[in-house]
């Protein structure tokens, strides 16, 4: 997997936000926050991120630490939190795009401007208030149930029976682990 893909599709931007933080930090860096908003689909492939710096990397992981409060909260909301979410969502308008012909006349996605911080941000921010005051979305947000694994993701499976952030990963892992387990029992 390349280091900016997105280790899952957790369902929401802001929940793919939260998964950047494990099994280890994936945003640490300028050069893996641009791989990283490029990769989750945030701006289209090829957009430049040359104006990232550090200080950009800091604002990401300041937004994703009072995003994951708030998201984990079940019934009290941080009030910090809920404010610098807030204030996030409206500080900018999010990146405007536009179609452009691209290769053998297929139409494209660019930015139309320059790309900015606080657009990126205001971005995930727009989709963690979206996604906290739906309230059919916030009953479809589940933690993996896998050992150890702290991710999130909305959950829209039939039947709402998911239980892991991904099957290849976690699941994969639970069933081995369970296979063993049988195997271990049957042979003492």
């Amino acid at each position: 997997m390349a280091p900016g893909t997105p280790r899952f599709d957790a369902g929401r931007s802001c929940l793919d936000l939260l998964a950047t933080a494990h099994p280890e930090e994936r945003i640490g860096t300028v050069g893996e926050l641009e791989e990283w908003v490029v990769g989750s689909g945030l701006v289209p492939v090829g957009t430049s991120l040359r104006q990232a710096d550090a200080e950009w990397v800091r604002r990401f992981l300041e937004l994703r630490l009072h995003a994951d409060r708030l998201i984990r909260a079940r019934t009290a909301h941080p009030g910090d939190s809920l404010d610098r979410i807030n204030h996030a969502a409206r500080a900018a308008a999010p990146p405007a795009i536009r179609a452009v012909p691209g290769e053998k006349g297929c139409l494209v996605r660019e930015l139309a401007e320059p790309l900015r911080c606080a657009a990126l941000l205001s971005l995930l921010a727009r989709d963690t208030v979206d996604l906290l005051t739906d309230p059919l979305a916030r009953a479809a947000v589940r933690e993996c149930e896998a050992d150890g694994c702290p991710l999130l993701y909305l959950d829209t499976s039939r039947g709402r029976r998911r239980r892991w952030c991904s099957s290849e990963v976690c699941g994969n892992r639970e069933r081995v682990a369970r296979h063993r387990r049988r195997v271990a029992l049957a042979r003492s």
